[in-house]
């Protein structure tokens, strides 16, 4: 896994039980997706310019512990799997004080083109993914 995103939880992403309601969690992915497609020195208008959407097909994310106001998180994520036209990332936020993990699990993106319809994921996003992880 790769720390690639932090933030600190404010108030308006709890609940009236105090803690970080869970949908907050699939945008903390979708931020830590995009600062790890950062880490790999791309960013949204590289996506645009090679005619790639991607495009959430599947999430899974599993509960572990629960996150209150002003707790600092850290996510981290890698690629699990890269298909044909599909990217399987795994996903994991952690609280910084104790490092342990609230969130675990896996989300997906099929890679759209321009007029919709899957597309090979590029050959440049997958030696980058190999570049860094070795």
């Amino acid at each position: 896994m790769h720390d690639v995103y932090e933030n600190t939880v404010r108030f308006e992403e709890t609940d009236a039980q105090g803690i970080v309601f869970y949908g907050n969690y699939v945008t903390y992915q979708d931020e830590a997706i995009t600062a790890f497609i950062g880490e790999l020195g791309y960013d949204l208008d590289d996506l645009r310019s090679w005619g790639w959407q991607p495009q959430v097909v599947g999430l899974d994310l599993n509960y572990r512990e629960s996150a209150t106001f002003h707790d600092e998180l850290v996510n981290a994520v890698e690629v699990r799997t890269i298909g044909e036209t599909s990217v399987e990332y795994g996903y994991e936020c952690r609280r910084k004080a104790d490092d342990a993990i609230l969130v675990d699990g896996t989300v997906t993106h099929v890679i759209l083109g321009p007029d919709n319809s899957p597309i090979r994921v590029p050959e440049v996003f997958r030696e980058a993914v190999d570049a860094i992880d070795s």
